[in-house]
């Protein structure tokens, strides 16, 4: 999940087919087409062979990771230093990964706007999530989470003020555009999102399965701190005796370190994604400058991808558990495990 709130911390963060229908495009949604469609290829720098790769594997593995990261997760101990929102904990330490990637870029937009929503630029005019909504809409996608109904059709909110204050007026620029206001199906809510913040839309439904296994009823990160867990989530309130979850949702956002934006983030779908990818662009653009103060494996600068989904789980920027996370999404996104018969059986 993200985390770039008050306090320095720590976070965690198929190719949609069919003929859209054609909407009529007003002169502020065509630049935005302009800009995804000829931004998306200079920052494609993924391997187009990894990302396209299928593997076959067990399914019951696949859900047998989401579930122990969780607990691995609680178990750890936080990295000392300051936190901001999306921290998620320690994990293993797994190999560097060496370059900034983005996934593969498709073909260019048609009248009802992308058809594939690629990274752009940092700085880049990003479109309203309005116009996202509208071109999300031109090409329907199936519900692949039945329990994820209420959720879906649960309308966000603002963010209280502050969020994301310690990434300055970058940050606080972006906070404003929070406010969850999309309904649709599960993978129609992460598509949205990802046109919405300007991220590779694979990329999202790989971090979102890593986390939730796009379930947005998903709790996370427990611990014995009652003050670390939201109103009505005390000790023992859901379920565990004397523990309480501090992460909640399809990208598990984290309490502690957005409470301006509880209770959004726990019981709608379309917030949780809309914050936590908000997230994602303050570090891509460049405006959490805060993590060059704090531990890290190497200097951390505007435009890396990757780096930033490392930091939604560790708060840290290229440290060993970070590019472990990286490695683990990367994964997913090998494997397109969201397509898989196994992903989409659940429920």
């Amino acid at each position: 999940m993200v985390r770039g709130m008050n306090s320095p911390a720590v976070r965690r963060g198929p190719l949609v087919t069919g003929i859209a229908a054609v909407l009529v495009i007003t002169a502020a949604g065509a630049a935005a087409i302009v800009n995804y469609a000829s931004s998306g290829r200079a920052l494609a720098a993924h391997d187009s062979r990894t990302a396209r790769s299928l593997h076959s594997g067990d399914g019951a593995r696949y859900r047998a990771v989401t579930v122990g990261r969780t607990a691995k997760r609680s178990a750890a101990a936080p990295p000392s230093g300051p936190q901001r929102p999306g921290h998620r904990g320690a994990a293993a330490a797994s190999p560097p990964v060496s370059a900034p990637t983005s996934s593969p870029s498709v073909a260019g937009p048609d009248a009802a706007g992308p058809g594939y929503f690629r990274t752009l630029p940092p700085g880049a005019k990003l479109p309203s999530g309005a116009q996202c909504a509208r071109w999300v809409r031109a090409a329907p996608s199936p519900e692949v989470r039945s329990s994820n109904r209420v959720a879906n059709h649960t309308i966000g909110e603002h963010v209280g003020r502050g969020f994301l204050s310690d990434d300055g007026s970058g940050g606080e620029r972006l906070a404003r555009r929070i406010d969850g206001d999309f309904t649709g199906t599960t993978q129609e809510i992460l598509r949205w999102a990802a046109c919405k913040w300007g991220i590779d839309q694979d990329l999202v439904f790989a971090q979102a399965a890593i986390e939730s296994w796009w379930r947005q009823g998903t709790l996370g990160d427990w611990g014995n701190q009652a003050s670390l867990c939201p109103p009505g989530h005390g000790l023992g309130a859901d379920g565990t005796p004397g523990q309480c979850p501090q992460s909640y949702g399809i990208l598990q956002n984290r309490y502690p370190y957005e409470q301006q934006s509880w209770p959004g983030v726990g019981r709608s779908t379309a917030m949780n994604a809309d914050t936590a990818y908000a997230i994602w662009r303050a570090c891509f653009d460049g405006s959490e400058t805060w993590l060059n103060t704090v531990d890290r494996g190497s200097q951390y600068h505007a435009g890396d991808a990757w780096g930033c989904i490392g930091r939604w789980f560790a708060g840290r920027w290229r440290t060993a558990a970070a590019d472990g996370y990286i490695v683990r999404v990367r994964q997913y996104l090998r494997e397109r495990i969201w397509t898989t018969p196994d992903f989409k059986a659940a429920h």
